[in-house]
């Protein structure tokens, strides 16, 4: 945006001279919405950074964290406590970027409307419930205090997150509904902005534009939620060597 490509009205509000109006462009913004629970151990636990635990059938990837002062837990738990997370793959909500001003600095406004869609937050639910499945479970008791029930884990969390129950259910139930749009937080992967077919094409290249491509995260018409890290290395590597090779042919074919 800020080099003149983008939503015309939008850029002109800010005073940047348009070099072609692209409204797609900072459209499609997405993020893989994240909720953990929290599990005060009678256990010493091992410490460890985020380690995969699972993909569920329904779109939900399980992740642990433990022995590690991640988020909010309190000082004396730092050995006996974890998270289990689910993250939501692949999800069908969407939303914006736009720019604060002209300053390159400065991070732009991104809206991601966590949970818009009613896929997205059925599939939080239903990985928090498989969460409490597996705290439940034998396999588990070593690391669960014996009156902890998935609905006391609820509550703990909000606690340690300083979140007020907003609603609740029958019995005092929590609504894991509600839990999911308190609690949705983010492990930095976003994509979407400049995505292939809408601004890119299938060479990266900015449709309408000569001689300029975008090549990141942004391209992404989707994502699983897990690192991407070496995707866009990957990517990035691909590209350069189908560049270099596009330049030695043109080259060849010019000296013929």
């Amino acid at each position: 945006m800020l080099s003149g490509i983008g939503p015309s009205d939008h850029l002109q509000s800010l005073g940047i001279e348009m070099v072609m109006d692209q409204p797609l462009v900072g459209k499609n913004m997405a993020d893989n919405p994240m909720n953990a629970i929290y599990v005060p151990s009678p256990s010493p636990v091992e410490l460890s950074l985020v380690q995969p635990v699972g993909i569920t059938i329904f779109g939900s990837y399980i992740e642990s964290i433990s022995g590690y002062k991640y988020l909010i837990c309190p000082p004396s738990s730092l050995s006996r406590s974890g998270f289990i997370v689910e993250k939501v793959a692949y999800p069908i909500s969407t939303g914006y970027l736009k720019l604060v001003n002209t300053d390159p600095d400065h991070n732009p406004e991104v809206t991601f409307n966590y949970f818009q869609e009613p896929q997205d937050l059925q599939t939080c639910v239903e990985g928090l419930k498989t969460i409490g499945r597996v705290i439940q479970s034998e396999s588990f008791s070593k690391f669960r205090y014996p009156d902890a029930t998935f609905d006391s884990l609820l509550n703990e969390t909000l606690q340690y997150l300083g979140i007020k129950k907003s609603n609740t259910l029958a019995n005092n139930k929590i609504s894991i509904e509600q839990f999911c749009k308190d609690t949705v937080m983010t492990i930095w992967h976003y994509h979407g902005g400049c995505q292939v077919g809408q601004v890119v094409d299938r060479d990266y290249k900015v449709l309408g534009v000569d001689a300029l491509r975008v090549l990141d995260g942004s391209t992404f018409n989707s994502s699983p939620g897990t690192n991407p890290q070496a995707t866009l290395l990957m990517l990035g590597r691909y590209m350069a060597v189908k560049i270099q090779q596009e330049r030695l042919n043109m080259k060849e074919h010019v000296s013929m």
